[in-house]
């Protein structure tokens, strides 16, 4: 096949771009790998995932052009060698899909990719048209996880998804909320129908789901992926300044994102967290909370009372 030069260029620039930031997280790479990534079984099958994953809302919604891109090849690629396998997205996510596409294209060594993408839509045909749009965007053959969007249209996207599972054409079956809302109505959905996963906000900042949802999804033996585990951000605000408690030495912690993403993770009902970032040292840090110790409960609570001390 003949390779146009402009094409031979990107391909160039991105290689300099992806090889210097390997360089910079090489040896931090080597500590890591030392130790086995902490992963969860799927309760549906029994499959296993690494407990920290990637989002893509604002991060990815870039031009899906070289310059905008090249950053985030070396961002994509910290992810895959530090362990993750978990990339979540969504049609409403702006160009984040192409721009994964465009991503996993200059990744090598992505073979343990979990994709997992949302219906977002109205209407069962526009939907079926969505989900193969974003299929094409990301160039897989199909996809591990399709979630309902913040539960628009549940009941009607449901059942295209039911078939498209009996089909072989998906494998696992979600749905989503975020911002701590609509929490009755995913409850209602949870105790009603069968899904095989689930999406929802849980932070240091709002923990109310450990009242009603995350024993449900327990109970109803649902895998539970976190969103916004940063609450926007807003965690990094509060310690701006604070250095990290002693204490979380014993959880192998070496900064604020793996204090908060650990005590996530460590909950019994919680498969994996999906932190969004576009910036490779953010990465890293996001990485780490896939190594060593995790908090059992009575060093989760000393781990709220730390955070609400602030």
């Amino acid at each position: 096949m003949k390779i146009h030069r402009s094409d031979r260029t990107r391909r160039r620039f991105l290689g300099l771009i992806a090889a210097a930031a390997a360089a910079h997280i090489a040896p931090r790479i080597a500590t890591a790998e030392a130790r086995p990534p902490i992963k969860r079984s799927i309760p549906a099958s029994g499959e296993r995932v690494p407990v920290i994953g990637v989002g893509s809302w604002i991060t990815f919604n870039v031009p899906p052009e070289p310059a905008a891109e090249a950053p985030l090849v070396a961002v994509m690629r910290a992810f895959f060698e530090r362990g993750g396998a978990m990339i979540d997205s969504s049609p409403m996510y702006g160009n984040s899909e192409a721009v994964i596409g465009g991503l996993l294209k200059q990744t090598p060594n992505h073979d343990r990719l979990f994709s997992a993408t949302k219906i977002w839509t109205v209407g069962k045909a526009i939907g079926r048209w969505q989900l193969e749009q974003s299929r094409r965007l990301w160039g897989v053959e199909r996809f591990d996880l399709v979630h309902i969007h913040n539960m628009l249209q549940w009941e009607t996207h449901l059942e295209t998804l039911k078939e498209l599972k009996a089909a072989g054409k998906v494998r696992y079956i979600g749905i989503t909320t975020s911002h701590g809302a609509r929490h009755e109505q995913m409850m209602h959905a949870l105790s009603k129908e069968t899904f095989d996963f689930v999406q929802f906000t849980y932070n240091f900042a709002d923990r109310s789901v450990e009242q009603r949802l995350l024993p449900l999804a327990a109970e109803r033996r649902i895998a539970v992926v976190i969103n916004r585990p940063f609450d926007g951000g807003n965690l990094f605000s509060a310690v701006a300044g604070k250095p990290l408690p002693e204490f979380a030495r014993e959880l192998d912690c070496e900064n604020w994102a793996q204090f908060f993403l650990k005590f996530i993770v460590s909950h019994p009902a919680v498969t994996c967290a999906i932190p969004a970032t576009s910036k490779v040292e953010h990465m890293v840090e996001n990485m780490g909370a896939l190594y060593g110790r995790l908090p059992e409960a009575e060093m989760r609570r000393r781990m709220v009372r730390e955070i609400q001390a602030l």
